[in-house]
């Protein structure tokens, strides 16, 4: 379980810092993500990037557009040693926030499947724009 709490902190503490290497890092090498923030940002029809090369252009572009309303406030997460699940909640004790349910599934060590669920005000954020698709 000490793999799953390593990762459930090092994945928001690169996103907070901008760190796309230590991001990508904590992926396998064939690693998938999928979130409807992909084809908006690299275009194309298709929210699944599949492998480093993939995950780094994505994970690039995420680091470089954050729009503020991208906060990290969260509480918790449930594993029960191979899934990873959180939830980034809309309301915070500091006003509200983009929401997100983050699912990974963990093997030796590293993320092997990322899945990101939005919520209406993320997608609002999305819709607007506020995430500059170039």
């Amino acid at each position: 379980m000490e793999h799953v709490e390593r990762i459930y902190h090092k994945w928001d503490e690169s996103l907070r810092k901008g760190d796309q290497d230590a991001a990508l890092a904590l992926y396998a090498a064939d690693a998938t993500i999928e979130s409807p923030l992909i084809p908006h940002l690299l275009g194309g029809g298709r929210g699944i990037c599949r492998g480093h090369d993939e995950l780094r252009r994505f994970i690039q572009m995420v680091f470089a557009r954050k729009p503020k309303e991208r906060k990290h406030f969260r509480i918790s997460y449930l594993t029960d040693g191979i899934t990873l699940m959180w939830e980034y909640p809309r309301a915070t004790p500091e006003g509200d926030q983009m929401e997100f349910v983050e699912v990974m599934e963990i093997k030796d060590g590293l993320i092997q499947n990322h899945r990101v669920y939005w919520g209406w005000f993320g997608f609002e954020v999305m819709s607007k724009g506020q995430y500059r698709a170039s």
